[in-house]
């Protein structure tokens, strides 16, 4: 099923858009990236024997993906024209749906979204951790020269 699954989304890609990246998920379906539309459609076996599983959501900023924001099953020996008419109202329906905080062209970038995409947390963690180290071996060292002096 694997080998016709990835056949038939080479297929609708191709017919759905000019420009897209088809690559297989670990859990045995297929993925259509479509960067230039900001979209993704997923294709995977359904509970039925000739039937698939087909998602479509929106692609984030920083190439992540959203969670799928609506989808459909279909028999996979459907044709071509038929799936894609499928898709495109998936991705219609996608398009529909309020963006998330952190789609939205203009909107600020959560902190923590930034940190993980950066790689920047570890290195402000770090240096909140000696900020505290100098605060307290400060503090201690006032109060050395403050006893002492009144001694």
């Amino acid at each position: 099923m694997s080998v016709q699954l990835r056949d038939t989304a080479q297929a609708l890609a191709q017919t759905l858009w000019r420009e897209h990246t088809v690559y297989r998920e670990r859990s045995g379906g297929v993925v259509i990236r479509g960067e230039h539309v900001q979209r993704w459609i997923s294709l995977a076996p359904a509970g039925g024997r000739d039937e698939i599983l087909i998602r479509a959501g929106r692609i984030l900023e920083g190439g992540t993906t959203a969670p799928a924001r609506s989808e459909a099953v279909v028999s996979l020996s459907t044709e071509t024209a038929q799936l894609a008419a499928t898709c495109r109202r998936l991705l219609a329906e996608a398009a529909s749906s309020p963006a998330p905080a952190t789609a939205r062209p203009g909107a600020p970038r959560q902190a923590v979204d930034s940190v993980a995409r950066t790689g920047r947390g570890a290195r402000g963690r770090r240096l909140g951790y000696w900020a505290i180290v100098v605060c307290v071996v400060g503090i201690a060292a006032l109060s050395v020269y403050g006893a002492s002096l009144n001694t």
